[in-house]
């Protein structure tokens, strides 16, 4: 997919459900977000999520759309060994890709504010890429090493520095992470990047920025991690709040969509057509 096109773009996901809402958009690629299945099980972004946890979440997604699924592993669920297996595990169950950062396990979610912050040394998190690229079993698995670099207030050198050792031990590309309002930590890097690895951008507090001109600046994947969700909450706040006001269920029909549309994307035609073939006896036959 990165070969034929200048970019692609992910949209976050937590369940079959919110992925398949994704594919549907026309989205290239499913991010299983930490951050959405961490809070579609009502907890903090904050490794509380086991490994398992995760990998039921991603195991929905993948079974509910063919498009590729990115996995956000956090940290890799602890040290090399761990996000080995994790490796072998997701890669099993049909996940065409992990994502794993060098946050301290356990992680705090990037945008957290008044919480310690501290990374993983550049030398130990390369080596648990390299565990992972030695541990996956097709040569398409696609490992992501991500950087906090920018998040714990290091410079671009530091970045860099991160980037590149993992690049060099072996990862398919570098997710650069940052919290800026613009896209200026992220133009600096991509300027000064000079290795083949493509390089993947967040665009969540520097959202004015387009997707296209963070391909433009080199970035080949775009992942609006959380859009999704965010949108969910409000709306489905917005509605029960009116619902428990005026006790009518009529006044959402407005804000709501019908039955038949949440029967189209759970299957149930499909579902309906697979009965007719395989439980309906044809007229005149016996068993």
């Amino acid at each position: 997919m990165l070969g034929g096109r200048p970019g692609l773009t992910a949209i976050g996901a937590h369940d079959g459900l919110s992925a398949r809402l994704g594919a549907n958009a026309g989205f290239d690629l499913i991010w299983a977000s930490g951050f959405e299945v961490s809070a579609a099980r009502g907890v903090p972004d904050a490794n509380l999520i086991t490994m398992s946890e995760h990998l039921q979440q991603c195991a929905m997604m993948v079974d509910a759309v063919s498009t590729p699924v990115i996995a956000d592993c956090d940290n890799g669920f602890g040290n090399a060994i761990n996000a080995a297996l994790a490796t072998r595990r997701f890669e099993a169950a049909g996940v065409a890709g992990i994502c794993v950062e060098d946050n301290v396990f356990p992680k705090r979610c990037s945008f957290y504010e008044q919480v310690s912050r501290e990374l993983t040394p550049a030398a130990e998190h390369a080596l648990k890429i390299r565990a992972c690229k030695e541990a996956q079993r097709s040569a398409d698995f696609f490992v992501i090493a991500r950087t906090e670099a920018f998040i714990v207030g290091a410079g671009v050198a530091e970045a860099l520095d991160r980037a590149t050792r993992y690049a060099e031990a072996g990862a398919d590309a570098i997710l650069v992470h940052s919290k800026q309002s613009t896209a200026a930590e992220l133009e600096e890097f991509a300027q000064l990047w000079s290795l083949p690895t493509p390089l993947v951008a967040v665009p969540t507090t520097y959202d004015a920025v387009p997707a296209a001109q963070l391909h433009a600046l080199g970035y080949r994947i775009v992942i609006f991690a959380n859009q999704g969700l965010r949108s969910a909450i409000k709306a489905t706040e917005r509605n029960l709040a009116l619902l428990h006001r005026t006790g009518r269920a009529a006044d959402l029909i407005d804000d709501m969509v019908p039955l038949s549309r949440v029967f189209e994307l759970v299957g149930v035609p499909e579902l309906n057509a697979a009965e007719a073939r395989y439980l309906t006896m044809p007229t005149g036959e016996d068993d």
